[in-house]
């Protein structure tokens, strides 16, 4: 598993401790191959503009994922010979981490992995259309946080 970041903001990232969050992510979710994913940790600005974009809606958000699924079999991604498979890109609002770590009283690390998790279970298909409180994500977010 390879974790791609680019840090928009001016907040010190852990790559290491984030790298062990993704890779305990895929493990629970016993997934063989290997991936690369590409986080984006932004401010609000970029990832309102995503959010108002690719699912209409004019508000700041927390977390927006990009699968590389090919939906409609229109486009055929091509994979490096070296089997690494893009499994899609994150984007993480450091503003809302911080805003939400307050609010739940946690901390920003703490919040970070849920969100990261979050958006990973995303990639893999993963949707929570009934209420998110009782979802199967939360269910796999609570284990792979104890294994942390």
């Amino acid at each position: 598993m390879s974790l791609q970041i680019k840090n928009f903001t001016k907040n010190r990232i852990e790559k290491k401790f984030l790298d062990k969050v993704a890779q305990e992510t895929l493990k629970t979710l016993k997934l063989k191959k290997t991936v690369e994913i590409s986080l984006v940790i932004s401010g609000e600005k970029r990832i309102r503009t995503l959010n108002k974009k690719y699912r209409k809606i004019d508000k700041v958000t927390d977390v927006l994922s990009f699968g590389n699924e090919d939906t409609d079999n229109s486009v055929k991604f091509v994979f490096p010979s070296n089997n690494v498979i893009s499994f899609g890109e994150i984007f993480i609002c450091y503003p809302k981490i911080q805003k939400q770590a307050r609010e739940k009283k946690h901390s920003t690390k703490k919040e970070f992995s849920i969100l990261l998790i979050h958006g990973i279970l995303h990639l893999a298909g993963f949707d929570h259309l009934e209420s998110y409180e009782n979802s199967v994500m939360k269910e796999i977010e609570i284990d792979v946080l104890k294994k942390l």
